[in-house]
């Protein structure tokens, strides 16, 4: 692989598309002795492995102290077995008993395979037992898993949720009685609502353990995130003094080329000229595919829909087809979650065995599931997180041979931003993983299911946090709970006629759901929160789905469907709202280190907002074809927001770019065209009103493309306003909020990182080079004011302006003047 690099130059294609090209150095693997029971070191000898690694040696005899663990390491560092040793201890012991859970049925079945032959490996008597309980059992095979009684149980948390804790004391009082280890595997991966729920119902697990008298030892293992310890106490509500952090990956590995290929700038058509706009990372992609694997490289290309890892299979075969490699193009294939169980397990043995020499995939081999070392892996774009390129990225690599790892940049603002500055992709710390169990939408729901699993008690406080008494009485005043006072206290049990438990999803926040259904067959294509559906499932919106497009004919409220029907549509349609938004409470303040004078807020707040129209944009140029009414009833959404002012003295700085038409191609002051202010605020005038509200708009774009740059969450998890006066500040003001009922800490850990987002901010938006705002700066596919204004000089002042960066920028250019 030592010559990829200049392989790649060669391709008859490549038009100085490498951005940067590091190489991380090989590593050698340590060792560490760890006593092993006799039969189980046989076992595992047998299967190659006769020495652990450090870091699975060390988590293991953190388990055998009784303490809590967070394994947090590289994709393919075998971390599997340092649950898998204490679990296989405890049931050879003495029978204990460990709950498995996972987010993927895939990675399930991946375990369910492996530690099943390393039990039958200990031979008769030993206890183990292995089986997996998930929801494509039938009622059958169900009740086949529950009278074996097996000692080691995988399941996911939906199952957990809805299948196990609700029918503890019924169906599962052997294995909770006799629970020693939970394993929560991925933990990274629990993150926003799903995370919230999750954790809200291991406060449910933990209940149901000590009804029955057990307190297991939990074992997280998660990919390399920036809190680790936090997270998994947050998830699992352990202490986290108590978690035992093991993150330093002792596996070895050979040399990993890393290249950041960004596509060449649109430059055959002269309206696309300093726009900003690159010709498509797929294109790129596939090219490079298909090169990879003719040129006899193992190669895994990660790719966002399923649909499109179908599609792009077929293409990259026909392309080696048309090369006259029909043997390759044969062993070539596709990989998602819509396979069956056979065919994914087909696939995954192939790569192994290195039958397959390519395969498209989506996330769904991102995890931990065995295919053995690649030679190459492609990333169609960034994943969203560096966490996710490095977890596709460790894919590569074959024992101490080299791997290459190419990242195709999109448009996207952060794609974008990691092309030109890729220190920060390779150097910047971790993203933080994010869930919050006390969002006051989901909490009283798992106490209500709590309720039901067993009679709630003032003691459950310590569960379910300092909220729980006002919840409690709160679920009691609506009816959903009773009380019941006994000889030793007051106790409260569920009082509904149906099950809390399926009357809720642990993926969702959402109550009012509208189902989207094809008008041709009455299939059911997706689900959207109501919300959602009224901005994305309007008559007339362009609905992408797993590589389909359709077109929606009808939105009815009043069963929840929206009917959509196939469509060629070469446009695609943002919708047009207008938002306000109301602070209920300020809860936290914090002030800039370079402007005492502004705070920045954290807050309860109210978002109000209604779908006015929508206005469609040719797919190719972006260009406006036109724009059309709706009538759709407004929605409110309280969460939490982080906001702050924007002083006097900067606001006079902006308009004055504008009056004097920026700098380095900000908004030109002079246009007569009165746009609006940022999402609709206000009324904008030309010049300096102009640049002001389209720069505090951009700031507000920009600071949101950033946050998955921080935390891991997409940018249509958080949403925006910025507007020239607000009633509460009485000032200018941006506000960055939680696009989730209730708030899932996403802005609440942005309020405390403030300043590293507004620096990150202000280099994306000067560092494009663009002339008036792009997909790769400002621009966002989710603005409801159809992107306008924008104006990037005057946001790069307030930006640079509230962190100190333009004072150390002028200062330094000072140093540099020659003395007169």
């Amino acid at each position: 692989m030592g010559d990829a690099i200049e392989w790649l130059r060669s391709r008859p294609y490549y038009d100085g598309q490498i951005a940067e090209h590091r190489r991380l150095p090989a590593r050698e693997p340590e060792y560490r002795d760890v006593g092993l029971e006799p039969r189980l070191a046989d076992a595992l000898a047998d299967r190659g492995v006769d020495r652990l690694y450090r870091h699975q040696a060390e988590a293991i005899e953190a388990v055998r102290d009784g303490d809590d663990v967070v394994l947090a390491t590289e994709t393919a560092s075998g971390k599997s077995l340092a649950y898998a040793v204490p679990a296989f201890e405890a049931a050879m012991e003495g029978g204990g008993r460990t709950l498995y859970v996972g987010p993927q049925n895939a990675l399930i079945a991946d375990q369910e395979e492996s530690l099943s032959d390393l039990a039958r490996g200990l031979g008769f008597g030993s206890r183990v037992s292995v089986a997996s309980y998930t929801g494509r059992l039938s009622r059958a095979e169900k009740r086949d898993v529950r009278d074996a009684r097996p000692t080691v149980l995988l399941s996911n948390p939906d199952m957990l949720h809805y299948a196990l804790l609700p029918y503890a004391g019924r169906l599962w009082e052997w294995f909770f009685s006799s629970l020693e280890h939970v394993v929560i595997d991925e933990v990274h991966s629990y993150r926003g609502v799903f995370g919230t729920g999750v954790a809200l119902a291991m406060r449910r697990l933990a209940r149901t353990c000590e009804r029955f008298g057990a307190d297991p030892t939990f074992v997280c293992c998660s990919a390399t995130i920036g809190n680790p310890v936090e997270h998994a106490a947050t998830v699992t509500g352990r202490d986290p003094d108590g978690i035992a952090l093991v993150d330093e990956d002792a596996s070895g590995r050979g040399p990993r080329d890393w290249v950041l290929w960004n596509p060449p700038e649109y430059d055959d058509d002269w309206a696309e000229r300093g726009s900003g706009r690159r010709k498509s990372s797929h294109t790129e992609s596939k090219r490079l595919f298909v090169d990879l694997v003719a040129s006899g490289r193992q190669t895994l290309a990660f790719t966002r829909a399923r649909q499109t890892a179908e599609q792009y299979a077929t293409d990259s075969a026909s392309d080696l087809r048309e090369r006259g490699e029909r043997d390759l193009a044969a062993r070539v294939g596709a990989y998602q979650a819509t396979l069956t169980d056979d065919r994914r397990r087909e696939i995954e043995a192939d790569l192994h065995a290195g039958d397959l020499r390519g395969v498209w995939s989506t996330n769904a081999l991102e995890l931990g599931v065995d295919v053995g070392g690649l030679d190459a892996v492609v990333l169609d774009g960034y994943p969203g997180t560096r966490m996710s390129a490095h977890q596709r990225a460790g894919r590569a690599g074959r024992g101490s041979d080299p791997a290459l790892v190419v990242m195709v940049g999109g448009e996207d603002q952060l794609d974008q931003y990691l092309m030109t500055h890729p220190e920060d992709f390779f150097r910047a710390p971790p993203e933080d993983a994010i869930c919050d169990p006390e969002n006051d939408r989901l909490l009283p729901r798992h106490v209500a299911c709590a309720a039901d699993e067993s009679w709630l008690a003032p003691a459950d406080e310590a569960h379910f946090g300092g909220s729980f008494p006002g919840v409690v009485a709160d679920l009691t005043a609506a009816g959903t709970l009773a009380r019941r006072e006994i000889a030793d206290g007051m106790r409260w049990t569920y009082a509904g006629s149906e099950s809390p438990q399926h009357a809720m999803s642990l993926r969702t926040a959402e109550e009012r759901e509208v189902e989207l259904v094809d008008a041709a067959d009455g299939d059911s294509i997706a689900t959207l929160g109501f919300a959602d559906a009224l901005r994305d499932a309007h008559p007339g919106a362009i609905y992408h789905q797993q590589g389909r497009t359709y077109e929606v004919v009808d939105l009815d409220l009043d069963r929840n469907v929206a009917e959509l029907r196939s469509s060629w549509a070469d446009y695609y349609t943002q919708p047009l709202t207008e938002k306000s938004l109301a602070v209920e409470e300020d809860l936290a303040e914090r002030t800039l280190s370079a402007r005492s004078d502004v705070p920045v807020r954290f807050a309860d707040v109210t978002v109000t907002e209604r779908v006015t129209g929508f206005v469609r944009k040719d797919a190719a140029t972006g260009e406006s074809l036109g724009e059309s009414a709706l009538d759709l009833p407004e929605t409110t959404l309280r969460t939490r927001a982080l906001y702050f002012p924007v002083p006097d003295d900067l606001e006079s700085e902006m308009r004055t770019i504008g009056a004097a038409g920026g700098r380095d191609g900000g908004t030109d002051g002079e246009s007569d065209d009165a746009a609006p202010s940022a999402d609709g605020d206000a009324d904008a005038a030309p010049g300096g009103e102009h640049a002001f509200n389209g720069g505090i708009h951009a700031a507000e774009h920009g600071i949101i493309s950033l946050f998955p740059f921080h935390l891991l969450c997409d940018r249509g998890d958080v949403g925006g306003i910025s507007t020239p006066y607000h009633p509460h500040t009485e000032a200018p003001a941006v506000f960055v909020y939680d696009g989730y009922p209730g708030g899932v800490g996403l802005t609440r850990r942005g309020h405390a990182r403030i300043e590293e987002l507004m620096e990150r901010t202000a280099r994306l938006i000067d560092g494009c080079d663009c002339a008036d705002g792009c997909p790769s700066c400002v621009q966002s596919p989710h603005c409801g004011n159809a992107n306008e204004p924008l104006a990037k000089a005057p946001a790069v002042r307030l930006l640079e302006s509230l962190t100190g960066a333009r004072e150390v920028d002028e200062a330094d250019a000072s140093e540099t003047e020659p003395a007169e």
